[in-house]
């Protein structure tokens, strides 16, 4: 039997990662599945319980911008659920609930409270409503990091009722952790 040679064996390696790094990290905002194996937002409010015996909140910056191609105004509720590979997950119901949020081609800036997590890494946004709405980008400002956000771009128009985002969360080797990831809401204030 002969050994193939080392840089061979070597080339393929770097082959096979960088394909799995590319399939993992899509540049194109994809609606939420049940399988991504991530928290599930609701609107119902965790008790600490829930979260652990005093649960720190941690209060993130979050700007987002709204696209020159968006309706002048929008009356729509739009929400937001970022987190952490670890399941810690920020969420907040209903953004923008003053006049002139989401106003075309502004940026508006919130502060939301949630679960401390380590490294935003997946992001969705929900629109619910008739008038439509088109958010160019999200940046994600966390309190342990604040010089360096976490940018995600989406450039197309909010499908209705869907949660739609990314997660360029990677896949933890092993999800054998014993407590249940819970969707803690936020709090969430115009800045």
């Amino acid at each position: 039997m002969a050994m193939a040679p080392p840089r061979l064996l070597l080339l393929l390696a770097l082959f096979a990662c960088l394909s799995l790094v590319s399939a993992t990290l899509s540049p194109r905002p994809l609606p939420r599945t049940d399988d991504d194996g991530l928290a599930r937002t609701t609107g119902s409010s965790s008790s600490s319980s829930e979260r652990g015996v005093g649960a720190r909140t941690c209060w993130y910056t979050v700007q987002i911008k709204t696209s020159c191609s968006s309706p002048a105004r929008t009356s729509d509720a739009i929400s937001l659920a970022f987190g952490d590979v670890y399941r810690d997950e920020v969420y907040a119901a209903r953004l923008g609930g003053a006049a002139g949020a989401f106003d075309r081609c502004a940026t508006d800036t919130f502060k939301i409270g949630g679960p401390c997590g380590y490294g935003v890494c997946y992001l969705y946004l929900r629109r619910a409503g008739r008038t439509g709405w088109t958010p160019e980008w999200v940046r994600v400002y966390e309190p342990t990091a604040p010089s360096a956000p976490s940018t995600f771009r989406y450039g197309d128009p909010l499908p209705n009722n869907v949660w739609y985002g990314f997660n360029r969360c990677p896949r933890l080797a092993s999800s054998s952790s014993s407590s249940s990831p819970s969707s803690a809401a936020g709090a969430a204030q115009a800045m």
